[in-house]
Parts: structure tokens; C-alpha cells; sequence
């Protein structure tokens, strides 16, 4: 396997990503930028056109402003099909790529889901409202793609099926009808998919999940994939300890370089549409923290009932912190913590100083 540190774009890391952070990234590229619309506020959304292939790709990332994992991993890609590797140049001898790496340049500044207007643009493809949302469908009906990846972040709460295990990385092909069917267009998606997570078994075998299917012709992956384009979902995920997503990233990055030469090899009907429906549901699972016997910390705390508390990402300068909030309280006996802490009758608990704040949490319940 090819080593991965060598592409990987050193000048951006952590959660903030904004056209900012990734210029260094995308003024490497011998590629003109495409103009394909400006935001709410005025910031031009940029397209990079690579390859001169037949198979047209159209991929789009942070078309929510708080999911940059797949940005960082497109930066690496980019990386990558810049160099002499034979599985570059054969992706870019077969396939043309259109990439917009930040659909929504607002909302990555401010760090929100939504755009300025507070609208989420995965769930305006009918009313097309706004001007990002604008943008990426003219693109979409210009460029005609062959194959779409729309690539998103998910919260840290999912598991990999009923397991202890995280969904580090998640994918879904998009029903195109409410009634879900396996149209021939979403049966490819399904085989692109089969073909990543063979992949991604050999390095996180068991942490590879499967996204709701309900339709919603609001969002643009169900729209698209009903247009007749095979549309892949990437959802990022929790990998234990990487709250930073820098491991994530990587499995990214391998996962659209196995799509990619699946595509370009023409091997997507070496794969099966029944093993996209082996890989496990995700389920809401996880908590970032499960503190058990919380009653000795605070005794307002029903006995036998555990913590569950999840963060939430706050936007401090150009830095992601994370703050701790009680998101449950009760017997918890069927979830997991990525963090688990069990309270011990001595004088500090078992916390440690850098858990303070969850300490705090817990003697100001119901106070």
C-alpha cells in the first residue's frame, strides 16, 4: 500500500477548514479554478476540473460549513493525482473530475451546518432558494456527470451496527423513490460502495456503517440519483481517539481513490449488490463520554442510572474546542461510551483534572 503520509497536505489539519486554509492546497494545482456561483455573502465557490477521461465524476464537499473531513481528504487527493503514481495517471487518463472542495465558503467560516441564511443546502434541491444550491445543480446539468460523491461529516454518536464499534466511515446510496427501490442507477452506487468497504475491512475491519435510505427529494443525493446519476453519500465518522479527524481523512482519502479505480478499471460489476445491504445499519449508539456510578458524584443521580454526555463543537478563533453536555440520563445499559468512566468513592472521584469540566457537570445536576 502506498504511503499515505507522502500526499497528505501538511498545511491544513483539525476540524476549521475554510477556502482560506486550503489555498495553499488548491494554488498547487495546474488546474484554473472554475467559477460556478457565489454565496450568500459574496464568496466565489470554486470548481477544479482534472483528468480528460470519459467517466465523469462530480464531487462536492462542505456543503454543510461544519463537515471539512472530506475537504482535508480531497486536498490529499488532489496531492495524489498529482504525482507519478501509475493509479494517478490512469485516473486521470480515464475520468474526468469536477470538484468543488467547499460549496458552502459562509457557513465554513462561521462554522455552522447551514448557509448565512441558515438553510441547510441538502435540504433545499426543490426549492432551490439558495445561491450555493443554484450553483451545484447548473454544474451538475453542465458537467453531466456519470457518478456523483457527496461528502459529508457525521456526529460521533453512530455505530457500526448494534456493536461497541464506531462508524468510522459510512456510506449510502440514495433511494431515488419513497418506495426505495433498486433502480439500476442506485444498484451501481451499491457496488461502489461494496467496492470501498472490501477495501476498508482490511484496515478497520467491523467500523464501516451504512446511512439511512429514507427518501427525501429535499436533499440532493436522493435528487440526484433520481436524475439517473449513481450518487455515493461519504459520511465521516469517529475513529477512537480522533476527535481532530485526521485519521478519519485517511481512510477518506483511501476510500475515493478505491472508488475512483473501480471506476476507471470498469470493475464496478465485480462487486455485488446484496453485500451492500451486509454492511450494518448505523445506529445511534455512542456517547463521547458514559460516566457509570455517577450517584457517588452526585446523589440527585438515581442509582444504577449511567451519563451519557456528548460534545459540542464550539468555534473559538480559528480553533474547534469541545464542550461537554449531558445529553442522557438512565440505565444507558445498551450504549457505549468512546470514553467510558466508572466513579469510584475516593476524594477525586477518578476524574482527572482534565476532566473537570464533566466533573462539574455532574455536582451541578439538578442544582
Amino acid at each position: 500500500m502506498m504511503d499515505y503520509s507522502v500526499y497528505k497536505e501538511k498545511s491544513i489539519e483539525g476540524r476549521y477548514i475554510t477556502m482560506e486554509s486550503i489555498g495553499s492546497c488548491l494554488s498547487k494545482l495546474s488546474t484554473a479554478p472554475i467559477p460556478i456561483g457565489d454565496s450568500v455573502n459574496g464568496v466565489e465557490i470554486k470548481a477544479f476540473k482534472l483528468g480528460s477521461g470519459d467517466k465523469k465524476v462530480l464531487m462536492w464537499s462542505q456543503m454543510h460549513g461544519n463537515e471539512s473531513t472530506t475537504t482535508k481528504a480531497l486536498c490529499d487527493m488532489f496531492n495524489f493525482l498529482g504525482s507519478n503514481e501509475p493509479l494517478a495517471k490512469n485516473i486521470l487518463k480515464h475520468s474526468t473530475l469536477m470538484i468543488v472542495p467547499i460549496l458552502n465558503p459562509d457557513g465554513a467560516i462561521v462554522y455552522t451546518r447551514e448557509n448565512i441564511n441558515k438553510i441547510d443546502l441538502n435540504r433545499d434541491a426543490k426549492n432551490l432558494s439558495q445561491p450555493e444550491s443554484r450553483a451545484l445543480r447548473e454544474l451538475f446539468e453542465s458537467f453531466e456527470p456519470d457518478f456523483c460523491f457527496n461528502l459529508h461529516d457525521q456526529r460521533t454518536l453512530f455505530s457500526a451496527g448494534k456493536t461497541n464499534k464506531p462508524a468510522t466511515v459510512s456510506f449510502l446510496s440514495p433511494a431515488s423513490n419513497k418506495d426505495r427501490h433498486i433502480t439500476p442507477t442506485r444498484e451501481v452506487a451499491m457496488k461502489l460502495i461494496v467496492a470501498m468497504d472490501s477495501m476498508l475491512q482490511n484496515h478497520i475491519p467491523g467500523q464501516v456503517g451504512r446511512y439511512d435510505d429514507g427518501f427525501n427529494d429535499n436533499c440532493v443525493g436522493d435528487t440526484f440519483q433520481k436524475f439517473g446519476a449513481p450518487t455515493v453519500l461519504f459520511e465521516s465518522g469517529h475513529y477512537p481517539g480522533d476527535y481532530s479527524r485526521e485519521k478519519t481523512r485517511e481512510y477518506i482519502f483511501w476510500s475515493l481513490l478505491e472508488a475512483l479505480k473501480t471506476i476507471v478499471e470498469n470493475r464496478i460489476d465485480c462487486f455485488k449488490t446484496g453485500d451492500y445491504f451486509s454492511i450494518p445499519n448505523n445506529q445511534k449508539l455512542f456517547f463521547d463520554v458514559l460516566i457509570l456510578n455517577p450517584t457517588i458524584v452526585n446523589p440527585e443521580i438515581e442509582t444504577g442510572h449511567a451519563v451519557g454526555i456528548r460534545y459540542k463543537e464550539v468555534l473559538d478563533g480559528d480553533k474547534i474546542t469541545f464542550k461537554p453536555e449531558i445529553a442522557e440520563i438512565g440505565p444507558l445499559e445498551e450504549f457505549y461510551g468512546h470514553q467510558t468512566i466508572e466513579c469510584i468513592d475516593n476524594k477525586d472521584f477518578g476524574f482527572r483534572t482534565s476532566q473537570k469540566e464533566i466533573l462539574d457537570l455532574l455536582l451541578n445536576f439538578n442544582k
